[in-house]
């Protein structure tokens, strides 16, 4: 059979010449990792105001839990600095012992045990 440089044909790659899987898509990759590193939220504890994110960090929850609780009037009260919307350290304290005033009022209710 004539090679494909005489016939015209397009040649056909072999498996020994083909790209593996995820080197042939975008640019190459260098060893050291992602250019940018998205800075974590340092959270201190004994900041006067904090944003919503530290909040969320300092306490545990999601900030979709925070919002939902703004929604249902029980999450900490907040104040409007320019644009910027901070939760105070007394507020957020103050909201500590809100949570746990209720909590003390009332006991969650234990499942039946299985006897």
């Amino acid at each position: 059979m004539a090679p494909p440089e005489v016939t015209g044909k397009k040649t056909t790659t072999t498996s020994s010449n083909r790209a593996k899987l995820g080197h042939n898509r975008g640019p190459p990759l260098d060893d050291d990792g992602p250019k940018y590193r998205r800075r974590p939220v340092s959270a201190d504890a004994n900041s006067l105001a904090m944003s919503i994110r530290k909040f969320c960090r300092l306490h545990g929850i999601s900030e979709d839990q925070f919002f939902k609780m703004q929604r249902e009037k029980w999450g900490p009260v907040t104040m409007k600095v320019g644009s910027r919307t901070l939760i105070s350290a007394e507020a957020a304290a103050e909201w500590r012992r809100e949570c746990e005033a209720n909590r003390r009022d009332k006991p969650e209710e234990h499942a039946p045990s299985h006897t």
